[in-house]
């Protein structure tokens, strides 16, 4: 009944969590082989440029489970929705891949990427996959492939999938079928240029990842390494466990991290990352209501070249214009929206936004 706690992962930018190196899990020691040097990231980071995007899930899905699987899988949309992001000069955006799909049909999961990178290509738009996120907003802790739940009006985040699943990452007898989905997927796409960085685990802090002795988010680094893929690795940064951070810096090729506070805030989390002679992106970023907006913090990501990958692009079912632990029962919102840049219907939420984007972007 524990894992049916953890439902409301809402607070997780601001959690700040303390933990003996026992409960981190120390039964897998740090990497360091095979992470790319600071002289090799950054000059990489160099001759790509700027990257400014978004965390991006489509209108119509619900959940990551819904925006890859066969039933609503929907590339007429998906390509729709990235032409607004391509209109903006967005050059990237972050996704979280569903463990459930892939073990339903391992061959439609790789194809169905396939074509996904294939639209955002043709969008000039590059790609941040995502293999594992704990996070869960409501009562869908282990998800299951097929049709998803229809939306409950003012739930943020309704029916948001985690991936594997709490059971998998909490059982390590699971870890095997982890790693053969790790590897396959990069194994496909380790020489693709149409991915930039891999991030291997969304939020590594819950309960889940650093209770218990399963330090799934220390495993993937060893499997992924192992294939050897020609694009960094990264996990991001998101608690104040000092271990586990220390384990993040020491294993990630580009510093990732996520804030969702204000430009005073985020300008003194990147001179703390920068010390470490790394190039840093922001992974999540964009809270209106807590001042992390595209007026104050994308002038400063771009002056700082820190990448930055905002949530999100289109308004729809997830119901992410709504902030952090919204329920129904406080209908009806009359706040600022939380996140996203667009409506359903493809109108802008925020005009000037959109000026200022276009503007940073050179467009």
């Amino acid at each position: 009944m524990v894992r049916k706690v953890l439902l409301s992962i809402v607070f997780l930018t601001f959690l700040q969590i303390d933990v003996s190196s026992q409960e981190a899990g120390t039964n897998v020691p740090p990497l360091k082989d095979g992470q790319w040097s600071i002289e090799q990231i950054n000059s990489w980071y160099e001759a790509a440029g700027w990257f400014n995007g978004v965390n991006y899930i489509p209108s119509d899905a619900i959940n990551y489970t819904a925006m890859w699987d066969r039933t609503s899988f929907n590339p007429k949309l998906i390509d729709r929705e990235l032409a607004l992001a391509e209109e903006l000069g967005f050059n990237c955006v972050r996704v979280v891949l569903q463990h459930a799909v892939y073990a339903d049909d391992p061959k439609y999961f790789l194809k169905t990427l396939d074509r996904f990178l294939a639209i955002c290509d043709r969008r000039h738009i590059r790609v941040m996959p995502c293999f594992f996120d704990d996070c869960a907003f409501g009562v869908n802790t282990d998800p299951v492939a097929g049709k998803q739940p229809e939306p409950l009006t003012g739930w943020y985040a309704w029916a948001w999938s985690p991936s594997p699943g709490h059971t998998m990452v909490v059982d390590e007898r699971y870890h095997p079928q982890l790693e053969t989905y790790v590897k396959d997927v990069i194994r496909k796409f380790k020489d693709d240029r149409r991915i930039f960085l891999w991030d291997l685990y969304n939020e590594p802090n819950s309960e889940l990842g650093v209770h218990g002795g399963v330090p799934l988010y220390k495993k993937v680094f060893v499997w992924a390494r192992e294939i050897k893929p020609v694009q960094p690795l990264t996990i991001g940064l998101h608690t104040a466990n000092k271990e586990l951070n220390q384990f993040l810096l020491d294993n990630s090729d580009i510093i990732s991290f996520h804030n969702y506070s204000t430009k005073e805030n985020m300008k003194n989390q990147i001179a703390d990352l920068k010390q470490y002679g790394r190039p840093v992106l922001c992974s999540e970023w964009m809270n209106r209501p807590s001042k992390s907006t595209v007026e104050d913090v994308m002038p400063l990501l771009k002056e700082e070249n820190v990448g930055a990958i905002m949530w999100g692009l289109v308004n729809g079912k997830t119901q992410t214009d709504l902030p952090w632990g919204f329920r129904p029962e406080k209908l009806p919102y009359t706040g600022e929206w939380q996140h996203d840049l667009f409506h359903g219907d493809f109108t802008p939420y925020r005009e000037s936004e959109l000026a200022l984007i276009k503007q940073l972007n050179g467009k």
